[in-house]
Order: C-alpha cells, then structure tokens, then sequence
C-alpha cells in the first residue's frame, strides 16, 4: 500500500489511537500532555487523517467515534522503508550498521535478532 507520509502531530494522534483503540476527540485531548491542545485543532488533524485514509468514524448522534484503518505495524514497515530508501540507499545493511556503530545496537541485541528471526523462518 502506498502510504501518505505523516506530520509529527498527526503521528501522535495515530500512535493514541493505535495504543488505546477507537476514541472521540474528547478522550484524545484528554490523554495529551497538559496544556492540552484545543478541540478544534485536534478536530482538524483527526479530519486530515480520515482524508488520508488513516482513520474512519462512526456516529452516535453528534459524536464521532475515530478507528484506524491502518495497523500500527503497517505504518512502521511503510515509515522504516522510507528512511532505508532515503537515508541508506536502500539497504537494510546500512541501516544495521548504522546502528551498530553508532551504539545504538549492541552486537548481543543483534545476535538475539538473528537467533529470533531464525526462529520465525523455522515455523
């Protein structure tokens, strides 16, 4: 699927969805770090997501209940290939090392992602 890219606001809003399931606008703003933002601007990026097709709603009378249409884990396959392509020319082994030289994975973290993924293959 071919993926919008998201603004730092809007990927907040996803990641709450994402992490607590269907809410209203309300209960959003209610989960946000003090001061909470207001209504219609959160109104307004919940509006953009739906035209990006990251959320639908249903209504119960004058309240709209947000749901994603696009898994957390999609997003993070869509977002890391992103960076790969535009930050490592596409290879998943610059990116490795990247972070291994960089400290921000060690070699034992990445022994135990090969072991796992060994393990996945087998299944």
């Amino acid at each position: 699927m071919n993926y919008k890219k998201l603004t730092k606001a809007e990927e907040e809003i996803m990641h709450l969805i994402w992490d607590h399931g269907p809410t209203t606008v309300s209960a959003l703003i209610d989960r946000m770090d003090e001061p909470h933002p207001p209504h219609s601007t959160i109104s307004s990026i919940v509006r953009i997501l739906e035209k990006k097709e990251f959320l639908n709603h249903k209504a119960y009378g004058r309240t709209y209940e947000y749901y994603p249409l696009i898994a957390k884990v999609e997003y993070s396959k869509f977002s890391i290939k992103r960076i790969v392509s535009n930050y490592f020319e596409g290879s998943m082994n610059e990116l490795v090392s990247f972070l291994v030289k960089e400290n921000d994975l060690s070699l034992k973290d990445l022994s135990q992602v090969i072991d796992q993924l060994s393990e996945e293959e087998k299944s």
